[in-house]
């Protein structure tokens, strides 16, 4: 198999036409692996030196992409995936169904003939419970083919409810105290006239987006903080454009009194929607649990659609679990000689 390395952002664009092709519906297909998402976020929060990788068969057929980067953390020189890992959920390279061995064995084989070396460590974040990849990985390691060690963590938590065919039978399996508590807060809100709304093409994203992040500002303290970070701020506006564009991004407002007072920043995409972030006007109507009773909403919303999984992403926050959310998990991956 022809390794081939691509080391300037050019490589978005040159294999962009066979880029979002080699994503597995069935099992490593993920918002945060399409050529978009990647190519942002390169733009603006990529550091070190950019090394992507295609793998192909000898007659030019594209097996492979291991889009990563190498950078210097704490005197170790890493090569780590594009997304590592603040503001990405799951992460992994991109191999056509079947050829998980073949483009994994190719590539480390690759990386370990440089000499001499400029890496010390493969840091893979961010990867999957169910990757193919990280099976892959630990299959060759197991064979003693490469001279490899393997260490494996489990980095997050990542909740996901599987959703059932309506909005009532969701509600019946959560535990009794929680299903009261739900349609109490529901009805409290609507007593008092709340409205809610998802974005959708026409509404205009830029002002939407900028709704939700005056929200997301006035949530919390580390929330403003993250806005102000290098990069953040311009990566999120020009997401949002670009997903919206795509037609994944929608931006769910709770409304009080005419008033946006929360906002819930979501992706759709295949079977599942991808709770991304949120934000609430803390100062005003807290009695009425607005960001639960939004997120109602948007369950409700996503189950009427036919979507399959409602997808909280990183973090083990309570309310998720609360929520009927069940535990996944997201690995890391540390390869050395």
């Amino acid at each position: 198999m022809k390794v081939q390395l691509h080391a300037t952002p050019e490589a978005f664009t040159e294999l962009a036409p066979e880029w979002n092709r080699l994503l597995d519906p069935a099992r490593s297909d993920t918002l945060f692996l399409t050529l978009d998402w990647q190519r942002v976020w390169w733009k603006h929060l990529g550091r070190g030196d950019l090394m992507i990788f295609s793998l192909r068969e000898d007659d030019g057929t594209l097996r492979g992409i291991a889009p990563l980067f190498l950078e210097e953390d704490n005197g170790e020189r890493l090569l780590r995936l594009v997304g590592s890992h603040e503001v990405v959920d799951y992460l992994d390279m991109l191999i056509a169904p079947g050829h998980e061995d073949a483009v994994c064995h190719a590539l480390l084989d690759h990386l370990l003939a440089w000499s001499p070396a400029p890496w010390d460590c493969i840091d893979l974040q961010n990867i999957p419970e169910y990757s193919p990849t990280r099976a892959a990985i630990h299959r060759i390691v197991a064979s003693r083919l490469l001279p490899l060690t393997v260490t494996e963590r489990r980095q997050e938590v990542c909740p996901i409810i599987t959703l059932p065919g309506d909005y009532e039978h969701y509600l019946e399996e959560l535990d009794k105290k929680q299903r009261h508590e739900l349609r109490r807060k529901r009805r409290k809100a609507e007593g008092v006239g709340v409205e809610w709304y998802r974005t959708g093409p026409e509404h205009p994203i830029e002002a939407e987006s900028a709704d939700f992040l005056r929200l997301m500002e006035l949530s919390t303290d580390a929330k403003a903080q993250f806005l102000t970070m290098p990069g953040h701020l311009d990566f999120l506006r020009e997401m949002a454009t670009v997903q919206a564009e795509a037609g994944h991004l929608e931006i769910l407002f709770l409304l009080v009194e005419g008033q946006k007072v929360a906002s819930l920043f979501q992706f759709a995409y295949g079977d599942r929607i991808l709770l991304y972030n949120s934000g609430i006007d803390v100062s005003q109507y807290s009695s009425l649990s607005t960001g639960i009773v939004l997120l109602t909403y948007g369950i409700e919303d996503a189950i009427q659609r036919g979507y399959r999984y409602y997808d909280f992403l990183r973090g083990d926050e309570i309310y998720k679990f609360r929520m009927g959310a069940q535990e996944t998990h997201i690995y890391n991956l540390s390869l050395r000689r």
